[in-house]
């Protein structure tokens, strides 16, 4: 096999990996990652709502993952254009928070089916807004920002390509003598090589991990902020990549991705109990000034929607709308909440939530 950046990579080889990808150091690494991940699904179990994690933890993934392509917006953007108001956003914050609608609709996805290619199609379409499908057309390089140079040309011809994703999908379902976390890490790797797609891979890529966790029981929901760790290492995550197609230097790639998942399903799960303490406090805080207002169900929404309006509280079937803009207005007056405007309504803002979400430390 021979390796010119600026020719397709045709040759790219078929999985599993002939070098070794369960060494020593790598299974010790897996144990440790897959504890991790076993804590986190705990930890997500103690949010009595699933919606409050499946409503913020993926914005912030979509927010780095967008990042690590260039395309930067804020988590404080992320939640106010989230729901409603997402076409008055910005095109960065349009873009992050397609991911996210992606990322919902892949979940759902694999309720009828495994991972799968056209998982995988129905993800980039999502995430770029337009019908693609697998390339036809050869003209697909990356290209270093910093020197113009050509790094990497994938695969041309869309049976070659479809070939590869084949061979992918069998790897990831039918190797099961290697652990799924490993696989995880080969499989990112041969879907960024393949590049399937003229543009959108390396997002899809990374809601695809999310979606493999799932599928093979080792997440309830697809919440690990995995590209926390992957934007805090960006040069290591292409360094890796590359190496292994040019010296196919497996294990450091591999102990790499199992390193990202220890590190973002720790910060998750801290995350998540910090969560669920934050609600704790404002229920009572609820119950104590404001009892007549008090419900189980409106201190979840404003949790479930850090930036809440008064149709969600009626949507919400918690009360009709006058009542909820009296609500919503109390909770304001008692600095549970801060009123603001936007437009012609009014957006009740849960900044102690926002500020514990935006933290990156």
């Amino acid at each position: 096999m021979t390796f010119d950046p600026r020719h397709p990579f045709n040759d790219l080889p078929d999985l599993p990996p002939a070098a070794e990808t369960e060494t020593k150091a790598i299974l010790r690494r897996c144990i440790a990652a897959r504890a991790a991940l076993a804590e986190l699904r705990v930890a997500g179990q103690l949010i009595p709502n699933q919606a409050m994690l499946i409503n913020s933890i993926p914005l912030l993934e979509a927010q780095a993952s967008s990042e690590i392509e260039n395309i930067v917006t804020t988590a404080d953007r992320l939640f106010r254009y989230a729901n409603q108001a997402a076409g008055q956003a910005d095109p960065a914050t349009k873009e992050a928070l397609r991911y996210r609608t992606a990322l919902h609709h892949g979940f759902g996805m694999l309720k009828n089916r495994p991972l799968s290619t056209a998982i995988a199609v129905a993800v980039c379409r999502t995430i770029k807004g337009v019908n693609l499908d697998v390339r036809k057309t050869p003209g697909t390089a990356l290209i270093n920002d910093a020197t113009d140079e050509v790094v990497y040309t994938p695969p041309v011809g869309e049976n070659i390509l479809r070939n590869k994703l084949a061979n992918w999908e069998r790897y990831i379902h039918e190797v099961e003598a290697i652990d799924p976390l490993i696989r995880l890490a080969v499989m990112h790797y041969q879907f960024e090589a393949i590049h399937p797609f003229v543009d959108g891979n390396g997002r899809t890529g990374r809601v695809l991990n999310l979606l493999y966790l799932v599928d093979k029981g080792l997440l309830d929901l697809p919440v690990l902020y995995l590209s926390r760790h992957l934007i805090r290492n960006k040069s290591s995550y292409y360094q890796y990549l590359l190496e292994v197609t040019t010296q196919q230097a497996w294990e450091n790639w591999i102990l790499f991705i199992l390193e990202a998942v220890r590190i973002t399903a720790d910060w998750t799960s801290t995350k998540i109990h910090a969560i669920r303490k934050l609600l704790d406090e404002t229920a009572l805080a609820m119950r104590q000034r404001l009892p007549k207002i008090y419900s189980r169900e409106l201190t979840q929404l404003i949790f479930v929607n850090p930036y809440c309006r008064i149709s969600d509280v009626v949507e919400a079937d918690i009360v009709k709308r006058q009542t909820a803009a009296v609500y919503l207005k109390a909770l304001a007056a008692e600095n549970v909440l801060k009123e603001v405007k936007m437009g012609r309504e009014n957006l009740y803002i849960n900044p102690p939530l926002l500020a514990l979400l935006s933290e990156r430390a």
